[in-house]
């Protein structure tokens, strides 16, 4: 009797299912600014931890200019194709302004695990109005910011990246809860408030 190696089986059985490639782990990414466990399979994160490091009051300030997107070693994420001509912005997870008051920090705000397929006018509107706010809680507290990003009914992009339907943002003031606020993720109508799901 003749054995097939498992492997070899295992290649057989996805081929027959039409999988082209097993399905990739979830990693964690921990580092001195946030802590992100990110989906290779849906190539975008699923969760983002971080402290406001700067805030309104910071004496100084980097700016982004010639700072790029780039891919962390050894882990499958988007890429620029994921969002070429498209209305997906590589939207910050962790925000490179609550980061632009120390160099390494801010470049740190630039990789492809920091980033999700976010509609270019929430990015660009309530989203980006809600960090300048944090910033400014941020002078007097120790401002902490979970994000849960929401894949349930998603679809992929045809470039093959998960598309969030939407982003859950909690605010922790000195380690207690403080707002909590859902976003869809598509344009949008009015103040940031308006998306308000919980406050303490």
């Amino acid at each position: 009797m003749k054995y097939i190696s498992l492997p070899l089986l295992l290649i057989v059985a996805f081929f027959s299912l039409g999988i082209t490639s097993p399905r990739l782990d979830n990693v964690t990414i921990n580092n001195s600014i946030y802590k992100i466990a990110y989906s290779q399979d849906f190539e975008q994160p699923l969760e983002i931890t971080y402290d406001v490091k700067c805030n309104t009051s910071s004496k100084k300030y980097y700016s982004r200019k010639g700072l790029n997107f780039y891919k962390p070693d050894g882990i499958h994420t988007s890429d620029d194709a994921d969002y070429l001509n498209n209305v997906w912005d590589k939207g910050h997870m962790a925000p490179a302004a609550d980061f632009n008051c120390d160099l390494n920090s801010l470049k740190l705000t630039f990789s492809y695990a920091n980033c999700a397929l976010q509609n270019q006018d929430l990015n660009r509107g309530q989203w980006k109005i809600l960090e300048s706010y944090e910033k400014e809680l941020a002078i007097n507290n120790k401002v902490t910011i979970k994000i849960f990003v929401d894949f349930v009914g998603s679809t992929r992009s045809t470039t093959g990246a998960m598309i969030p339907v939407g982003f859950s943002k909690i605010i922790y003031l000195n380690g207690n809860k403080f707002k909590a606020y859902y976003f869809p993720n598509k344009k949008l109508e009015g103040s940031y408030e308006r998306y308000l799901i919980n406050k303490n």
